[in-house]
Parts: C-alpha cells; sequence; structure tokens
C-alpha cells in the first residue's frame, strides 16, 4: 500500500500581514520574481561528494534567461543583505549556481553567490510566498538573538540561509554521538 504525503497547505498574504510587512521595510520591489526561475529549459540532478542524489537539481537556461538572471539575481542579494543604496558591491559578485528542489513543500530555488574577491560564497533562497512561513520568519526575527533577514515582493519570498547543520544531515551522523 502507498502511502500518500500530504504536502503544507500555502496560505495566502492577508492585506494586514502585507500592511506589517510593508511597516517593517519586509515588503519591497525586487528585481527577481519566483516564476521567472521556473523558465529554465532543462535540469541535472546535483549529487553530492559521494554522488549520492541531493533531491537538488541544477536548472539549465538559455544563455539571454541566464545573463538577465544572474544580474538580478546578485541585485535580489544585495538587497536582502544590504539594502538598496550597496549596489557597488555587485560588480564583485556572480552568481555561482542555481538549485532547485521539487521535493520540497515550497519547491524552492537555492541560490549560491560567490565574491570573486575571496572565493567565499553565500546562499539564499526564493520562494513562492507564504503566510505561515513569514509570520515564522517574523517570530523567529522577534524572538532570536539573530536577525532573520527576508524580503516579500507580491508572490516571492526571499530569505537568507540560515548557517548550520541540515537537520536530515544531523540525524544521520550526530545523534549517536556523544
Amino acid at each position: 500500500m502507498a502511502i500518500k504525503l500530504k504536502r503544507k497547505i500555502f496560505y495566502p498574504v492577508s492585506e494586514d500581514l502585507r500592511a506589517y510587512l510593508r511597516a517593517h521595510a519586509r515588503e519591497q520591489t525586487l528585481p527577481v520574481r519566483y516564476e521567472q526561475l521556473l523558465n529554465y529549459e532543462n535540469k541535472y540532478p546535483l549529487l553530492d561528494i559521494q554522488q549520492n542524489d541531493t533531491l537538488w537539481e541544477c536548472p539549465i537556461y538559455d544563455s539571454q534567461t541566464q545573463e538577465v538572471l544572474n544580474k538580478s539575481l546578485v541585485k535580489t542579494y544585495i538587497h536582502l543583505k544590504a539594502g538598496e543604496t550597496e549596489m557597488a558591491m555587485a560588480q564583485h559578485l556572480r552568481v555561482d549556481r542555481i538549485d532547485y528542489c521539487a521535493f520540497g513543500n515550497s519547491c524552492p530555488f537555492r541560490i549560491r553567490v560567490k565574491n570573486q574577491f575571496n572565493d567565499n560564497y553565500d546562499y539564499y533562497y526564493i520562494k513562492r510566498s507564504d503566510s505561515s512561513r513569514i509570520y515564522g520568519l517574523a517570530l523567529e526575527h522577534a524572538l532570536s538573538p539573530n536577525a532573520m533577514n527576508y524580503l516579500v515582493n507580491e508572490g516571492t519570498l526571499v530569505e537568507e540561509h540560515i548557517a548550520g547543520i541540515p537537520g536530515d544531515d544531523y540525524i544521520k551522523r550526530y545523534t549517536d554521538h556523544p
């Protein structure tokens, strides 16, 4: 018998939540929307160092779309991390990789941005906006000692990567560790 998994229900962003987001500078016009990232031509699986499937895929875009996306994604990263005033940083940053996870509830895109000065990279995520996720981020931002960077633009949610060990990796590797 096959087990049918239920996906999380997506809740639209209400006008009251939008007012909260605007009041806290979380709703902004962004250079890229979630739907634009769906316009890929093909994709291939992203494998880990042991050649195991990670459940992430790397979308392939035509060259013109890729060029437009790269510029928009770098600008979005700067909006998320430093605000609109720091666009001079764009010349040192480039999109190193775009990953897509059709397996996850929100079907997120994970964007890897690389600093060309020092070869350091950082991730951020672009997802379909969902009220329950936004409320969770706002609550975590209010209660956590660390700031949560996230932005919303119509149907798009952009959020920073939270550094740490993914939960499934932790369970596999460390639950039996003293």
